[in-house]
């Protein structure tokens, strides 16, 4: 899957991130705890470059907790520290201003040292759209300050938000990459809500999840739709939307109301907690 999605206010975004870096403390890059480098914009590691960072895993409640402890140790043995945290429910936050302070301490401690008074330590918050960093603005902020939505793209320009004495954030908009050399990536990304559905061809990515769920987690399938995970994709295609009476006249099985079934489930865990990427498959 081929997808040219690279609006004007990204390009933008790129440039004015760049620019504001030399501003900033520390970068808390935010990705989404499934597919936790299928998340990540290849760009960052190049604009970003020498900047202290923290790796912070969104949406934790929605992974496989085991796969996010690998995932954790993998940036660590990449000397980035990584943190699982929900910010929709506030979930690890406290620990993202302790290892900030703990990376930060020299660069305080030799500004203290050159008598410059103590000031706020100011982070910028970066990611691929709909990844969470407006819900953990507004989590962090204990207030409502950055427009939040289920639809990628919401945040169209850079806000400073100060969070108590100790904190001050800049909120960037998500930067998505203009192609995605991987087609599992685009996948990936789709499956979990990053990418626009109205941009891509959804019962593609509903057979994607269909396969992937067969090699991965074969026994969700069973759980859920009561089928058998050998069987072919399309027969599964039938199955669930016979099971959940996804019909049209005459009883041909309706794909489209099957395929939001699909997508919807997986995305709200109705399949159980999902990791979409494995370690073992980046260790280079």
């Amino acid at each position: 899957m081929t997808i040219q999605w690279f609006p004007g206010h990204m390009a933008k975004a790129r440039r004015e991130v760049t620019e504001k870096l030399k501003l900033i403390d520390i970068v808390f890059e935010l990705v989404d705890a499934r597919l936790p480098l299928s998340s990540r914009n290849p760009m960052i590691d190049e604009i970003i470059q020498q900047k202290p960072r923290i790796i912070l895993l969104n949406k934790a409640d929605l992974a496989d907790s085991d796969w996010t402890k690998e995932w954790i140790a993998y940036f660590k043995s990449r000397q980035l520290p990584a943190i699982a945290i929900n910010s929709q429910e506030g979930q690890g936050l406290s620990q993202i201003m302790n290892k900030t302070k703990e990376l930060l301490k020299e660069k305080f401690e030799r500004m203290r040292a050159r008598g410059i008074k103590p000031r706020a330590v100011r982070a910028m918050i970066v990611g691929i759209p709909n990844v969470g960093k407006s819900t953990l603005i507004n989590r962090l902020a204990k207030r409502n300050i950055a427009k939040t939505g289920n639809t990628p793209g919401v945040t169209k320009a850079q806000q400073w938000i100060k969070v108590e004495k100790e904190l001050e954030l800049l909120d960037t908009p998500g930067i998505l990459w203009p192609k995605f050399e991987d087609e599992e990536v685009g996948y990936k990304l789709a499956l979990t809500g990053a990418i626009k559905d109205s941009i891509i061809n959804l019962q593609d990515v509903a057979a994607y999840g269909l396969r992937f769920l067969k090699e991965h987690y074969p026994e969700r399938l069973t759980e859920r739709y009561q089928i058998d995970p050998h069987l072919e994709i399309i027969e599964m295609f039938d199955a669930i939307g016979k099971l959940r009476g996804c019909l049209l006249k005459g009883g041909e099985i309706d794909y489209d109301k099957t395929t939001d079934i699909i997508i919807r489930d997986i995305r709200s865990e109705k399949l159980g907690k999902l990791t979409f990427d494995f370690p073992e498959n980046h260790l280079s």
